[in-house]
């Protein structure tokens, strides 16, 4: 299975579009600033599995700011990061995501990218989607996280 992960686009979709068409993800997971980013795609891409926060830019909305969802066999908790305090560290997520049970913490925020497995958790923030996406592969025996700068 092949994750984009995309945060922080703040109306700039066609490096996201574009990242869609090459890569041929299973789903796409869009963090947040802005929700309507998140939806275009999913207007472009029916059929392709969207998960999405709303982030600080989105303003009032009823849609969750932190979900916790299975994919591909793994536990995910996703949130824009500006909850977790995100741009003064990354402890409190991390401290979510373990009480969560989660395999994989994904957020924005911060916009500069950063993809690391910290204690057997795989912590990820693409960057901002004009800069950056996240890759995950998830494969019978194998995961694989990477950052990809675009074009």
């Amino acid at each position: 299975m092949k994750i984009l992960v995309f945060s922080d686009s703040h109306r700039s979709r066609a490096g996201m579009l574009d990242a869609i068409e090459q890569e041929k993800p299973d789903m796409v997971i869009h963090l947040g600033d802005l929700l309507s980013d998140a939806e275009e795609v999913g207007y472009v891409y029916p059929r392709l599995p969207l998960v999405s926060v709303p982030g600080n830019c989105d303003g009032w909305t009823m849609e969750p700011a932190i979900r916790r969802f299975q994919a591909g066999g793994k536990t995910f908790l996703v949130s824009h990061g500006h909850l977790w305090r995100v741009k003064q560290g990354y402890e409190l997520a991390i401290a979510e995501a373990r009480k969560a049970g989660a395999d994989f913490l994904l957020f924005g925020h911060t916009h500069r990218p950063y993809c690391e497995q910290v204690d057997g958790l795989w912590v990820m923030n693409p960057g901002t989607a004009r800069t950056s996406y996240g890759t995950i592969l998830l494969e019978p025996n194998r995961v694989k996280c990477s950052i990809t700068p675009m074009d």
